[in-house]
């Protein structure tokens, strides 16, 4: 590290400034080769200066082996104990593209990875060669890293839990929003993702002259007994939670919409996990945060689940991930974008939130098509983006398709990382637009034809209400008299 310079050096009174100037700047370059040279002899092959995303990437690679390794291997035990349990999906629904049924569990396996790889994060620092982290300033009394917190492993667990549930025995809609937010306190309590609403409210801050966020109001009540006198309210903190509460719901529901052909989620999550990895390492280069390492070992765990529970859930799948899977992956996903924004930078959410953007679009249109179609938001319908590709395309044609689809928002979420470009803000949104004005069309096509199917069924005298009825021949029809029109005065 380059030590600060103080201010006092350039108030000395000096005939020629540049003089000072070029011996400050000898200094440092002397000081910045003797870290070089101190490194060398640590045994350190990359100092800070010199350090990429690919170096950074290197340290951390153990993480994504066992998360794929334990993946791959636990998936095809919760198979088995899955069918002689009984706890398989049967084809019962119009909907459904699988004909057989198959097995549930898989998100339990897809857990199993994801714990494993950040588990051993926490012990792969320790035996020199297994995991090495990134240089940081942003380190504890004992010069390590933080490590992925306790908050997020209970989310974690909580959300495959309520999943679980769901798939052995079956919950209402309201119990699983209920798990969502119980993991959604627990991110809360620790803090994880609530500076993010710090982004969000500058803005506000500097409209109304409280550009330092001080946002902590005193409530005009106390209470004497707990010497609880003066009362204040920390509007950052409580938005930031409502943040968290409102992404955990929308995300992983998300997810589970989503989750519709085989190797559909685990394929498209697994490509959003790469775009996830590249922000996370290039905040880890420009030394953002505590949050850095935290980010890279969630994304490769979360990468290397995917593809290990990828091959069991392609077509043709013998396992699912069922709702322990789908909503433990958007929790996931959703984990990592809320951290891009710890410091501040709302823009890396927004770039996170690009990324995983296929699942949120096909999400707004099943709302906008269901309140068009004045249907409950949750009644589950076959108009889904994956449904619609399918009918086309074929299931391994729909999915490859959609893995275009998220690779394209991946990349253009990279893209506004790096240059801050209202260019790619354009792209992505005329085509999610193109994405959202045909779904509509295709979803309201249906109901147009069964509104015209009702239409044309109507007996004639309601279908046109101005045609004469028809008269019986045997009847005779009187001229009519025209009636005298009044003189004009």
């Amino acid at each position: 590290m380059i030590p600060q310079i103080s201010s006092s050096l350039f108030e000395t009174q000096s005939p020629d400034v540049n003089d000072q100037i070029e011996i400050l700047r000898a200094k440092v370059v002397e000081l910045s080769n003797q870290v070089d040279q101190v490194a060398q002899a640590a045994g350190i092959e990359h100092a800070a200066d010199h350090a990429t995303r690919l170096s950074i990437f290197h340290g951390y690679i153990g993480v994504f082996f066992i998360a794929f390794l334990g993946t791959l291997l636990v998936t095809p035990i919760m198979r088995r104990l899955a069918v002689s349990h009984g706890i398989i999906d049967r084809p019962n629904e119009a909907r459904k593209v699988h004909k057989q049924p198959i097995a549930y569990l898989g998100g339990v396996a897809v857990y199993a990875g994801l714990m494993l790889g950040i588990l051993f994060s926490y012990i792969g620092p320790r035996i020199p060669g297994l995991l090495t982290t990134h240089a940081t300033t942003h380190t504890d009394f004992a010069g390590d890293v933080a490590p992925v917190p306790l908050s997020v492993l209970l989310g974690l667990t909580i959300i495959m839990i309520i999943g679980l549930i769901d798939d052995v025995t079956g919950i209402s809609p309201r119990v699983k929003v209920g798990g969502q937010l119980v993991a959604a306190a627990a991110l809360a309590v620790e803090n994880f993702g609530v500076k993010l609403a710090t982004g969000f409210l500058q803005p506000i801050g500097m409209l109304i002259g409280n550009e330092h966020l001080v946002w902590n109001i005193p409530l005009p009540f106390s209470i004497p007994g707990l010497n609880l006198d003066h009362i204040t309210l920390d509007v950052i903190y409580w938005t930031g939670t409502a943040i968290i509460a409102f992404a955990v719901i929308g995300l992983c529901n998300a997810a589970n919409l989503i989750d519709g052909l085989d190797g559909l989620l685990t394929g498209t999550t697994a490509i959003s996990s790469v775009g996830f990895l590249v922000l996370a390492l290039g905040l880890a280069l420009a030394d953002d945060g505590p949050r850095d390492s935290q980010r890279i070992v969630l994304c490769l765990a979360l990468f290397g689940a995917c593809l290990g529970f990828l091959p069991h859930n392609f077509n043709p799948a013998n396992i699912f991930l069922g709702d322990a899977g789908s909503m433990l992956l958007g929790f996931t996903s959703c984990v990592i974008i809320l951290s891009f924004g710890d410091t501040g930078k709302t823009f890396i959410v927004v770039a996170g939130l690009l990324v995983f953007a296929l699942p949120v679009i096909d999400t707004s249109l099943a709302i906008v098509r269901r309140v068009m179609a004045r249907k409950s938001i949750s009644e589950a319908d076959d108009q889904h983006l994956h449904h619609m590709l399918k009918r086309s395309l074929g299931v391994k044609g729909a999915v490859f398709v959609l893995y275009g689809i998220a690779a394209s928002f991946a990349t253009l979420g990279v893209l506004i990382s790096m240059v801050r470009a209202r260019s790619i803000y354009a792209i992505a949104l005329v085509i999610a637009a193109f994405i959202g004005v045909i779904a509509i069309k295709i979803a309201r096509k249906k109901l147009i034809e069964e509104q015209a199917n009702r239409f044309d069924s109507r007996p004639a005298s309601t279908s046109n209400p101005t045609a004469e009825a028809p008269k019986s021949p045997a009847t005779p029809i009187a001229p009519r008299t025209p009636t005298p029109e009044p003189a004009s005065q």
